[in-house]
């Protein structure tokens, strides 16, 4: 006889100052991910816009603002523009590999560097050895890292110059965090190349879906998700495809010159907020 499955028990965080604009505050729901359901938790709360972080899931549960939307890439239908069929092709001799989820000195190096030039205000921009092992290998589901190395003289893998823990899901691929080389002399598009080569991974296996984690609109260091399409967000009414020319314009908005910007966020944490500290976790 089988143990049954226990309602989870999930909490809120306090207000504290929101990471993606300015003047306001967020809040959390989270709950903990344990025993031997932990992957069919995480698949549920998934696909009513938690993501997960260690052992936790949690969603924005803010009180006077709904601007993280969850979204999602219909991978099967996923039609490459012009800039993202030039970054497949310039990083198309890449080796991609995935790998268990253990924290490696080479993938703590290649993040130290990736903060350091494009979050180096951000709390992660403290992450230790052990922090780093801590966001990697803390995890009660199917995750993997999947690393992007450059060949080497023997065309076999050397540089490590990508790398993105994910979570494998039934239904799609969860992109937790990715990071790249940020400073590369002759190679352009890592960042893009990573997330377009898990929609292409995820058509080949016939996963339908990506998923990106929160779209903030109004917020400039999270306009890059709003780049693939069709794209698909969580609404009142489950999930539904962005209309075309509300992408497009949303997209063109997204790639337009950008102006200087303000001082930067105090507090500000990064890509989806990572890490998350939770009260007991």
């Amino acid at each position: 006889m089988t143990a049954p499955i226990r309602f989870p028990r999930f909490f809120v965080t306090s207000p504290a100052p929101c990471p993606y604009l300015p003047g306001r505050s967020e809040r959390k729901v989270f709950t903990e991910l344990k025993g031997a359901h932990a992957d069919q938790l995480n698949e549920a709360l998934g696909r009513i816009g938690f993501r997960r972080s260690q052992t936790v899931a949690y969603r924005p549960s803010c009180l006077d603002c709904q601007a993280c939307v969850s979204v999602r890439v219909v991978a099967g239908e996923f039609r490459p523009s012009p800039s993202q069929k030039r970054d497949l092709k310039r990083n198309s001799d890449l080796i991609v590999t995935e790998c268990r989820p253990w924290a490696t000195d080479e993938q703590f190096e290649l993040l130290a560097r990736y903060l350091g030039q494009r979050h180096p205000d951000g709390g992660m921009a403290a992450m230790d050895e052990l922090d780093y092992a801590d966001m990697i290998e803390h995890t009660p589901v199917n995750s993997v890292v999947t690393e992007y190395r450059e060949p080497d003289a023997r065309g076999r893998p050397g540089r490590l110059v990508g790398a993105c823990l994910t979570d494998r899901q039934g239904d799609g691929l969860s992109m937790i965090y990715s990071f790249y080389e940020p400073d590369h002399k002759t190679r352009v598009g890592l960042g893009n190349f990573i997330i377009l080569d898990h929609i292409r991974r995820a058509a080949a296996e016939g996963l339908p879906y990506v998923y990106l984690g929160y779209w903030v609109e109004g917020s400039p260091r999270m306009q890059y998700k709003i780049r693939y399409r069709p794209m698909e967000r969580l609404t009142r009414e489950g999930w539904q495809l962005m209309d075309p020319d509300e992408q497009h314009r949303l997209i063109a908005a997204a790639t337009a010159p950008r102006q200087p910007q303000d001082a930067p966020l105090a507090g500000a944490r990064g890509k989806d907020g990572q890490p998350v500290k939770f009260p007991g976790s």
